[in-house]
């Protein structure tokens, strides 16, 4: 469900949206010159001034003067493939996720600034769908795919470079049709410790399951958000190892949809947030570092953002976006649809 969902995002969402709004007096957004046309899906900062970003056509970006400029390019033999998730390392390393079926399914690195890349993995399942990466460390990290055969498939690196399924018995069963939101890189995140949450939804639930020892044991835990075919939790945002946002929405968003559920136990007990005011709901969200309380969340109707941990939310703009990221409260990037990089200072 999860992966046509992935793939059909593509045809679905084509306006650019409304002109934007104005965000509030002391946020300041600034339009970026990222140097491609491609839909952007995915932006990983490393700090305020190096920042990785990723889309459609095989593309990669990078900047290291906090997007001032922008480098792009495409990865040899991978101009068919969709990179809807980056992980930034450092202004010469990072990781490339790119979504489909089978094969096309794959992660890539390099360690020379984007002037080579090295294929490492290549998904050998014709039924997995990779949706989305994190990483504890440089060379620690995290991949969750769609289900297959009603087992959660999740792989693991240690070194950064060999990929391994998990397969503790403590990973939950999972139900026909359920899988992560391959649209934004925000589906799966880790935090220091060993912790990391995954975003699950089926046409029935959504759920979030999580481990704290680095994925040696799971548990799962339902989430109090509007689920239906084409809804449900997509993006998953903490900002410790307690406190943090589950959020969701899709192509079929609804006013009276719960589109925001809030813990503050690690994920064991969730809440309803007051709703994300984004007409198509919320496909990408994280928390501003170093302001309390505070997330940003995006969609193909704009951006909004909290003060309060998921209570009350603000429009900060409404335009097409499919991610953001932030490296501190003075440094954030949203991208979209036809390169767009917008950079958002002052929360």
């Amino acid at each position: 469900m999860r992966r046509r969902l992935a793939l059909a995002l593509l045809g679905l969402v084509s306006c650019t949206g409304a002109p934007s709004a104005p965000a509030p007096a002391r946020i300041a957004r600034t339009e970026q010159l990222s140097g491609t046309a491609a839909l952007l899906i995915a932006v990983s900062p490393v700090s305020e001034r190096v920042v990785w970003a990723s889309g459609t056509q095989g593309t990669w970006l990078r900047t290291v003067d906090g997007g001032a400029h922008w480098e792009s390019g495409r990865v040899p033999g991978a101009d068919s493939l969709q990179f809807r998730d980056v992980h930034g390392v450092d202004e010469r390393t990072a990781y490339l996720l790119s979504i489909g079926s089978g094969a096309q399914s794959r992660i890539y690195k390099t360690t020379d600034a984007g002037a080579s890349w090295r294929l490492l993995f290549t998904n050998p399942d014709p039924k997995a769908f990779l949706d989305c990466m994190d990483f504890w460390s440089p060379t620690q990290g995290m991949v969750v795919s769609d289900a297959v055969d009603g087992k959660v498939v999740v792989l693991a690196t240690s070194d950064g470079e060999s990929w391994a399924r998990l397969t503790p018995s403590s990973l939950p069963a999972a139900p026909d049709g359920e899988g992560s939101f391959a649209a934004s890189g925000t589906c799966l995140v880790a935090r220091p410790g060993g912790h990391a949450w995954i975003a699950a939804a089926d046409p029935a639930r959504s759920r979030v399951l999580r481990t704290s020892d680095f994925g040696t044991t799971w548990h799962s835990d339902s989430l109090p958000l509007t689920t239906r075919a084409g809804s449900g939790v997509q993006s998953v945002a903490f900002h410790d190892a307690s406190n943090g946002l589950a959020l969701g929405g899709g192509t079929t968003a609804k006013p009276e949809d719960v589109n925001v559920a809030i813990t503050a136990d690690g994920g064991r007990t969730w809440t309803p947030g007051g709703r994300v005011p984004l007409a198509s709901g919320v496909w990408g969200g994280v928390p501003v570092p170093g302001a309390r309380a505070a997330y940003v969340a995006v969609g193909p109707s704009g951006a909004a953002w909290t003060r309060d941990g998921g209570r009350n939310w603000t429009p900060l703009d409404s335009v097409n976006y499919w991610s953001v990221g932030f490296a501190s409260r003075n440094a954030g990037w949203a991208v979209g649809q036809k390169g767009r990089i917008t950079k958002f200072t002052g929360f």
